[in-house]
């Protein structure tokens, strides 16, 4: 089940910084919009209400130390290797899955 689908508003509410050029992306097969210069972290919460799901059980994962040192932030890519969201800036379309893509180990 995706966490972003069906689900109205994020973790994240953007206070400033409102005029950055919009870019979008895709969570879980939908589009959804952040803005330039957003960390793929920033951009997931702002639309969703956590990340993704821990490996080892149910429990909502929304990143924790923020700066790649704690790998509770890693996210899939639809078509390539998953990344750490709060390190790894949005770009223009990505495609980002919640969830691990059923081929991963």
């Amino acid at each position: 089940m995706s966490m972003a689908a069906g689900e109205a508003g994020g973790r994240l509410v953007r206070l400033a910084e409102t005029d950055r050029a919009p870019l979008r992306f895709f969570l879980d097969g939908a589009e959804r919009r952040a803005l330039a210069g957003d960390t793929v972290l920033s951009a997931v919460l702002s639309v969703a209400p956590a990340l993704r799901r821990s490996e080892f059980g149910l429990e909502a994962r929304a990143g924790f130390c923020l700066m790649g040192a704690c790998q509770d932030c890693w996210i899939w890519q639809e078509d390539g290797p998953r990344l750490r969201a709060c390190s790894t800036p949005l770009a223009e379309g990505m495609r980002l899955l919640s969830d691990a893509p059923r081929e991963w180990p």
